[in-house]
C-alpha cells in the first residue's frame, strides 16, 4: 500500500484525503466569506451619553485611522486584523488545493500557517481591551454587531480547519 506522501506528489491534498479535505475546504471557504463580511459589517455600535450612536466596522476604522494620519495604528490593525487572517486562509486553501504539492512543501506551508495563526490572535486581544476600556468608563455603552459575530465565526472555522489540517499533515511522508 502506498504512503499518502507518494500520492500527494501526483495530486492535490484534497484528493489524497477527500473526506477531510472537502470538509476543510468548505470550512475555509465559509471562513473567507465570514471574514470579508466581518470586515465590512458593523463590528460595534457605540452609544455616547445615551444620545449619539456610531456603528464602527473594521473597514471604517481603517479608513478613519488612515485619514487621521495614524499610520502606526492603521498598520497594526490592518496587518493583524486583515492581513494575517487573509494570508492564513489562502495559505490553507493553497495547501489543500495545489496540485503536485510534495509532502515536504505541504509541511512547510502548514508550519507557516501554524506560526501565523499565533500572531493573528493578537487582534482578538486588541478588540477585547477596547471593549473593556469603553465599558469601564461609564460614558459610553458598546454593543457588538453582526461584523463581530462574522469575524468570530471566521476565526473559529479557520482555527478548526488549521487543527484538522495539522492532523492530516502529520500523516504525510516522502
Amino acid at each position: 500500500m502506498s504512503e499518502p506522501g507518494a500520492k500527494l506528489a501526483r495530486s492535490a491534498l484534497v484528493k489524497v484525503f477527500p473526506r477531510a479535505g472537502w470538509m476543510i475546504v468548505t470550512m475555509l471557504m465559509l471562513s473567507m466569506g465570514f471574514f470579508i463580511a466581518g470586515i465590512f459589517l458593523p463590528f460595534t455600535a457605540v452609544t455616547k451619553l445615551w444620545l449619539f450612536e456610531n456603528q464602527i466596522s473594521v473597514y471604517r476604522g481603517l479608513v478613519v485611522l488612515w485619514k487621521a494620519d495614524e499610520l502606526f495604528l492603521f498598520l497594526i490593525l490592518f496587518v493583524f486584523t486583515v492581513g494575517f487572517p487573509f494570508v492564513k486562509i489562502n495559505a490553507m486553501l493553497t495547501l489543500w488545493l495545489w496540485p503536485r504539492l510534495d509532502s515536504t512543501r505541504g509541511q512547510q506551508i502548514y508550519g507557516f500557517v501554524s506560526h501565523l495563526g499565533k500572531w493573528s490572535m493578537l487582534d482578538v486581544f486588541i478588540v477585547a481591551i477596547l471593549v473593556l476600556t469603553v465599558k469601564s468608563t461609564g460614558v459610553a455603552s458598546i454593543k457588538v454587531g453582526a461584523g463581530f459575530f462574522m469575524f468570530f465565526a471566521s476565526v473559529m472555522l479557520t482555527q478548526f480547519s488549521s487543527v484538522w489540517t495539522g492532523r492530516v499533515v502529520t500523516k504525510l511522508k516522502d
